[in-house]
């Protein structure tokens, strides 16, 4: 079964760091893309950023742009997104997810819906002093 999992998380005072790994669980993260998201309590998935599995190219939502980094390490098969200076609006549980199409990432950053229906536990990340 489809199965991403999700680490890094934790309790992080405003404009510290905290870096989330994204490790696929019993096969290859042979999808064309991979994304990020996050969920605040009573919101939607919102997309943070995708890498392209054929190129390495990125892209983030507007809202983390210059603050966080998402890279890929295919020996171990592991997705990380690095954030720094974080903010209390980034409080949310995150979450991974593989993506068809990375030309459809450019929407899910800009805050179109992504229809997943396997998410995964996710990773909490609360920013708070």
């Amino acid at each position: 079964q489809l199965q991403f999992v999700e680490s890094g998380g934790g309790l992080v005072q405003p404009g510290g760091s905290l870096r989330l790994s994204c490790a696929a669980s019993g096969f290859s993260l042979d999808y064309d893309a991979i994304g990020w998201f996050r969920q605040a309590p009573g919101k939607e998935h919102e997309g943070v950023s995708c890498i392209s599995s054929s190129d390495g190219s990125t892209i983030y939502a507007d809202s983390v742009k210059g603050r966080f980094t998402i890279s890929r390490d295919n020996a171990k098969n592991t997705v990380y997104l690095q954030m720094n200076s974080l903010k209390p609006e980034d409080t949310a549980v995150y979450y991974c997810a593989p993506i068809e199409t990375y030309y459809y990432c450019s929407g899910y950053v800009s805050g179109g819906l992504y229809e997943y229906d396997y998410w995964g536990q996710g990773t909490q990340v609360t920013v708070s002093s």
